[in-house]
């Protein structure tokens, strides 16, 4: 077990699920993550991370669309192997961070450093050799679809739901606009990222709904992709921006890095 890299960590178990508040040296400052480890789960156990959207926090994968529900349903029908949910809060700047990195803290470190750091120091079933995953819902999803990019040796694979595609784009959805651009240090596009990073990308694949605003840019993303001759997997169903939309097809990503 590798010793964890925090000054604090507060920790609960509620029903099926643990609790972390730690002091996080890539932030400076607390942030929080919820878990969620299945049965009778094996040695090298793959981890999923899965980062909220603006707004929310760590609970709202877990208690606002029941993923936990969705990989124990998988894992009986034996569709999938045993994974851990691991699902960070941004780090609570504003209504939402981008997962980017800030003047003064490192969001973008919080989620590939500190975070792998807690979870192979609080679970003995992660190990080096444990495969990594990481998605994302709307803000979540644009981070994913980075940080899944521009880390090839860490992820195996990654996924993005209804993903907000170009940072000017979260003008729509925060307060706070002017003060998150200000604060970000360098603000980036997917499309941008994918482009500079094309020659080691890893497996990925994103969907949206008919009805979501954000169907639009990320058709615009497929389209750019395929154009470039840039290998992803691309998804149109039913329904809006919504947790309707994310609690149900979550389970396709979940079937995605099952592959890998």
């Amino acid at each position: 077990m590798k010793e964890p890299t925090f000054f604090t960590i507060e920790s609960a178990r509620y029903q099926e699920l643990d609790f972390f508040t730690v002091k996080s040296s890539s932030l400076k400052h607390r942030a929080d993550i919820c878990v969620y480890k299945p049965e009778n789960a094996p040695l090298d156990l793959p981890v999923v991370i899965l980062l909220h959207g603006v707004y929310g926090s760590h609970w709202a994968w877990a208690l606002k669309g029941n993923v936990h529900q969705t990989l124990k349903s998988l894992i009986k029908e034996k569709q999938i192997k045993p994974m851990l949910l691991v699902m960070p809060s941004d780090g609570l700047y504003g209504d939402g961070s981008g997962y980017l990195n800030h003047q003064n803290s490192n969001y973008e470190d919080w989620i590939t450093k500190d975070l792998i750091n807690l979870v192979k120091a609080q679970y003995p079933e992660v190990t080096d050799a444990s495969p990594l995953f990481i998605s994302g819902l709307s803000m979540g999803a644009y981070g994913a679809l980075r940080l899944g990019t521009k880390n090839p040796d860490l992820f195996k694979a990654f996924s993005g739901l209804s993903a907000i595609t170009d940072f000017e784009q979260l003008s729509d959805f925060v307060e706070d606009f002017e003060n998150l651009k200000t604060n970000v240090l360098e603000p980036e596009n997917v499309l941008d990222v994918i482009m500079a990073h094309k020659d080691h990308l890893k497996p990925f694949r994103f969907d949206c709904g008919l009805d979501d605003p954000l169907y639009a840019s990320n058709l615009k993303l497929h389209l750019a992709l395929t154009e470039a001759n840039i290998k992803h997997e691309f998804y149109t169903n039913a329904g809006g921006h919504s947790w309707e939309y994310w609690t149900e097809h979550i389970k396709e990503t979940l079937l995605f890095f099952n592959k890998y």
